[in-house]
């Protein structure tokens, strides 16, 4: 199995808890959450940053740890993990206060930037490309 291979296998497994922040974030408004919506997200990220950690493992384990691709992994899981913490911050904020469009707000920053993180795990994961001068 290559990096890339590895990496997609991880994204893979989060697919369902992206579907699931989805629903929650498309929530009619002024519909009433679910008591448990705080848990289920605070679930599905988790998660998420689990599988994304996983990934990030195997693809330092093939990559030049040198590069500005890594660099750049690192920096997007860390803004990764902060954007989860405060989506399950907002979950709580919304089944209290039911301020739905702040929880939209934070669980779409999340989904945007786990796209994000995916796109640099598999470019950091994928052999380098071999380019053939006079080809």
């Amino acid at each position: 199995m290559t990096g890339t291979d590895e990496v997609r296998d991880h994204q893979a497994r989060c697919v369902p808890h992206v579907a699931m922040l989805h629903l929650v974030a498309v929530s009619p408004a002024g519909a009433q959450l679910p008591s448990d919506a705080a848990e289920q997200v605070a679930r599905a990220t988790s998660a998420i940053l689990s599988e994304a950690a996983a990934a990030a493992r195997a693809t330092l384990a093939v990559g030049d740890p040198r590069s500005a691709s890594l660099s750049l992994l690192l920096t997007r899981q860390a803004r990764l993990e902060h954007a989860a913490a405060d989506a399950v911050a907002s979950a709580r904020e919304a089944a209290r206060d039911g301020n739905l469009a702040a929880l939209r707000q934070r669980l779409h920053r999340f989904e945007a930037l786990t796209s994000a993180m995916w796109t640099v795990q598999r470019e950091c994961a994928s052999p380098p490309s071999v380019i053939r001068a006079g080809v």
